[in-house]
């Protein structure tokens, strides 16, 4: 045979699975989901800190094998930044230059209160499931 090399298989847009992120110096909530079901599921917290936490999102990128990641960014509630924002911005450009994965980026403003509010046991992943589901549901 001639040196074509093969194409991965296109995966049809309503098939789609995605690995959200809470993104947290400490603790980074995770969970996954599907487009066609729309929502989501949460997974184990990562207790990792800086770089540690690479080779454990990689394991967990190797097990679901996802169409693309999804991030919360924190903001103000008036809109405004502050140091969080610029923390998970760069988590995401470190999640896409490591990964090679499309990373969306969702404003996770209340998240983790709702998760606390709603008795979440594991509260970054809970939070990680409202950023996941809010994705989702503003999908075309």
């Amino acid at each position: 045979m001639t040196g074509v090399p093969a194409q991965p298989p296109v995966v049809p847009a309503h098939f789609q699975t995605f690995l959200a992120f809470d993104f947290g110096q400490k603790r980074t909530g995770v969970a996954s989901g599907n487009r066609l079901l729309q929502n989501a599921t949460p997974q184990a917290t990562i207790k990792a800190e800086g770089d540690a936490r690479f080779p454990l999102i990689a394991q967990r990128i190797q097990d679901w094998q996802p169409d693309a990641l999804v991030i919360g960014v924190p903001y103000h509630p008036d809109g405004a930044s502050h140091e969080n924002t610029a923390r998970a911005l760069k988590f995401g450009r470190q999640l896409r230059g490591r990964f090679g994965l499309p990373v969306y980026e969702v404003d996770e403003r209340y998240s983790t209160t709702e998760a606390i509010a709603g008795g979440a046991k594991d509260a970054d992943a809970a939070s990680a499931c409202i950023i996941l589901e809010q994705f989702l549901r503003n999908l075309p």
